[in-house]
């Protein structure tokens, strides 16, 4: 009997988006061929685009579009290509995994697949110990990746990034920070997620059509 699975994807940088990168073909690449050898059929996949792997998972815009789609699909199965396309923060792989598990979900990376299911002692020490290695990976990523730019900087006067959403869509930020302003009268500000509520009745959404997520829109406000 063919098993159903959903397949989720991440990618950190904006640098890694688009048809001319390798990062999502990999993923998509890596997950099909675990599928097939274990006779998987997936039956959608979901993708998080610039997300940082230290996002919580249930803030994400994708990933909280598969946990919508799962609910009432009957699939309960989630392959990733690694545990740290699902997440790089050690902590937020562990509760992540932990609220999956909860609501009754498997969670296979496909270069491991008994990664998240063993829960013997040596197994969980195992995974916290691969967790911070990644964390560490990641910290050194971003301090060579400082070190270059300000090198860049240095020489030339200027460094290309990635860049930020003022620049992307400046409107966009400023209608963010008009509705986070505290009002005159109550001196409260709006919820992250009202923001981004009244955001999407504006017309203002995410690449994909759907509306800003609250951590979304915080960054926003913070740009």
């Amino acid at each position: 009997m063919t098993k159903t699975a959903v397949a989720y994807y991440r990618t950190s940088s904006a640098t890694n988006v688009g048809a001319d990168k390798d990062s999502l073909k990999r993923q998509k690449e890596a997950v099909l061929e675990y599928a097939t050898a274990h006779n998987i059929q997936i039956v959608k996949e979901f993708y998080d685009a610039s997300v940082s792997g230290a996002d919580p998972v249930h803030q994400r815009e994708g990933f909280a579009e598969l946990l919508t789609y799962v609910a009432g699909n009957g699939a309960r199965t989630i392959l990733v290509e690694n545990a740290s396309r699902f997440a790089r923060d050690l902590t937020v792989q562990l509760t992540g995994h932990s609220m999956l598990k909860q609501l009754g979900y498997e969670l296979v990376p496909a270069d491991a697949p008994d990664y998240f299911l063993d829960e013997t002692p040596t197994a969980v020490m195992v995974r916290q110990i691969l967790g911070a290695v990644s964390e560490f990976e990641k910290a050194q990523l971003v301090s060579k990746l400082k070190v270059a730019r300000e090198r860049k900087k240095a020489e030339t006067g200027k460094c290309e990034g990635r860049k930020s959403y003022q620049e992307l869509n400046p409107h966009l930020v400023k209608e963010a920070r008009r509705l986070r302003r505290a009002s005159p009268l109550s001196g409260k500000r709006r919820s992250y997620d009202r923001v981004s509520k009244e955001l999407f009745s504006l017309g203002f959404m995410t690449a994909k059509g759907n509306q800003f997520s609250a951590s979304q829109v915080k960054r926003l406000v913070a740009t």
